[in-house]
């Protein structure tokens, strides 16, 4: 059987535990029977991101951005257990915020829709595509335990001009404090994603924040959204037919319950990261979910499945016994991936294949 050839490279990043089985069981009987294929690997296993001391993932951060494409296995994100289990010198952060604060963009996640899949939210008929902005925020805000009484205060240092200060508050004893930010060129990037979105799949584009709280802070996104829609996307939703409308997001979050699908929803980091694993549950499984980070100008892709590494899984296989581990958002990435690559060359044979088998994916379930 000849091998469809794909002339460019892709990005292959390795993860953890039952999910690192699968991927390789995914790559050698599904991937590398059927394509002539470069891979740049890099293993973000624990153990290496230990052994590197994270630098592992801004090089394999750096390598998507050059070669476009990336293909991502679920990865551990430690916390105090993990760094005690893996004797790490750190608890490292999480490899997939580290991977969008350098590459940037908009992560998609849509349901893989399966007719015999029951639905926990019966109203939902159609697919619901969360768009999370993948940067800063509280993924890369600075927290802190406070001890003792004293004045928290927040500064700002221009580069030219007087320093501003802010009073935050008086602490009468010990408590925690953050600081988080946010920049208009991501805002800006996170805006013409979603609309781009919205138009590829011909839906109305929603976005949420809490800007009667975050005036300032989340007053920007919703400032930021519309002046990009009225400067350059009103004219194409109005022929289409489209509709864009900010929401607070407690009255989102009841309108998509009630809704049918069919729409792009537009989160912020924190939500984004909430809502997808509502609405993926919400159509079935958390391992039925794509999930992809597209740049703002739609020419890098990471994708990776939305899910974790399954642990409780991966116990059993370490004791010798038999598991079943639903491996479709493990091979949706893949598809995903090499989809955009196709896309990128010019390969219709590759984009074709990429489709084949999700459909044979959805049709054996």
């Amino acid at each position: 059987m000849t091998k469809i050839k794909v002339a460019n490279p892709i990005v292959e990043l390795d993860g953890d535990e039952m999910t690192r089985i699968i991927w390789s069981f995914i790559k050698q009987q599904l991937i590398l029977p059927y394509l002539d294929l470069d891979i740049k690997y890099f293993d973000l296993g624990i153990e290496k991101r230990e052994e590197t001391k994270d630098q592992i993932t801004i090089d394999a951060a750096n390598a998507i951005k050059e070669f476009n494409v990336g293909i991502k296995c679920a990865t551990i994100t430690p916390d105090e257990e993990r760094v005690k289990e893996f004797n790490l010198s750190k608890m490292w952060k999480s490899p997939n915020g580290t991977l969008r604060n350098i590459i940037g963009g908009t992560v998609f996640r849509e349901p893989i829709i399966m007719s015999n899949v029951p639905r926990y939210v019966q109203g939902w008929t159609k697919p619901i595509v969360i768009g999370r902005h993948a940067f800063g925020d509280q993924y890369k805000a600075t927290d802190t335990v406070i001890k003792g009484r004293g004045k928290l205060t927040m500064t700002f240092v221009p580069e030219n001009g007087e320093t501003q200060q802010w009073e935050i508050y008086q602490y009468e004893g010990d408590g925690v404090a953050m600081a988080m930010y946010n920049t208009d060129e991501s805002i800006y990037g996170f805006a013409h994603s979603s609309f781009q979105m919205a138009l590829t799949k011909k839906w109305p584009l929603y976005l949420s924040t809490k800007n009667t709280i975050l005036k300032a802070y989340d007053g920007r996104f919703k400032d930021i959204f519309e002046e990009v829609f009225q400067s350059t996307y009103k004219t194409e939703f109005d022929k289409n037919g489209m509709i864009y409308e900010h929401r607070l997001i407690d009255d989102m979050v009841a309108s998509a319950m009630k809704w049918s699908g069919g729409f792009v929803w537009a989160c912020k980091n924190y939500d984004g990261d909430v809502q997808s694993d509502t609405v993926a549950q919400g159509f079935g499984s958390l391992g039925l979910m794509t999930s992809v980070l597209v740049t703002p100008d739609g020419k890098t892709v990471e994708a990776e499945a939305a899910h974790g590494t399954v642990t409780r899984h991966f116990r059993e296989h370490q004791k010798g016994k038999a598991t079943s581990t639903n491996p479709i958002a493990s091979i949706f990435a893949w598809t995903r991936g090499l989809q955009h690559r196709g896309k990128l060359d010019s390969n219709q044979a590759l984009i074709d294949f990429c489709s084949i088998l999700e459909q044979v994916c959805i049709e054996t379930v």
